[in-house]
């Protein structure tokens, strides 16, 4: 029997460990980090952020501890990436399908209606839950999420009423004048989200408050709707 095909060359040794323990190929780099952190996000959620390890996640994610740390300096900085990535980078994949209704109300109330309930997902209402308990361990992360969300979702509902404020039933409304849609675009967000996402933290079945969105949305809106045409948006 020949032994030469079963022997490994020294280059031969070094080629396969570089293959085995170097860093991934560009193209899959992304697909590791991605794993890890949604490792991460369940195993937080789980145990918390005490309870949690980076055994455990790297165990969950199926990778190695030094490929972790070679992304994430400590578990601080891993969990500061899981909350910014859930909370923050979530809010700008948000895509609303065209608003059903045949009166401006209708339509908005549809828009406000698909955001709200899109917002109320548990695991990242759980996720925020864990970052507000977490706040004082954390201040500089819970302040920056807290003025980056608002920044963001002010965005996204300027996006939202632009479409809308092409009609001429709000074109001419001052509310609706590019420069002030931002602050009405704030408004609305504090009038329709808001007081159902503070509720949302301290809820603990989310079916219950999720069978309210929809009357809790169309009487928000009907008030918007009513103070922009009379001027109490400003």
């Amino acid at each position: 029997m020949k032994t030469s095909s079963l022997k490994k060359t020294p280059a031969a040794k070094a080629k396969r460990a570089a293959v085995r323990f170097g860093r991934p190929p560009k193209e899959l780099a992304g697909e590791v980090d991605t794993r890890i952190l949604d490792a991460a996000r369940k195993v937080f959620l789980e145990r918390g952020f005490e309870g949690a390890s980076i055994d455990e996640i790297a165990e969950v994610a199926r990778s190695g501890k030094p490929t972790i740390y070679a992304r994430f300096r400590d578990k601080r900085a891993l969990f500061t990436e899981v909350v910014t990535r859930d909370i923050l980078s979530r809010i700008t994949e948000f895509k609303s399908e065209a608003p059903t209704g045949a009166t401006i109300e209708e339509r908005l109330t549809s828009a406000a209606i698909t955001l709200v309930h899109w917002g109320f997902d548990s695991d990242r209402i759980a996720l925020m839950r864990l970052a507000v308990a977490e706040a004082r361990r954390f201040p500089d992360l819970a302040s920056t999420v807290s003025r980056t969300a608002r920044d963001l979702s002010t965005e996204l509902g300027v996006r939202l009423l632009g479409e809308l404020a092409q009609s001429d039933e709000l074109s001419s409304l001052p509310a609706f004048a590019p420069e002030r849609l931002a602050t009405t675009a704030r408004l609305l967000l504090d009038l329709v989200a808001v007081p159902m996402l503070l509720r949302a933290l301290f809820e603990v079945n989310l079916k219950v408050l999720d069978a309210e969105i929809d009357a809790h949305v169309a009487r928000s809106v009907a008030f918007f709707l009513a103070a922009c045409k009379n001027g109490g948006v400003s």
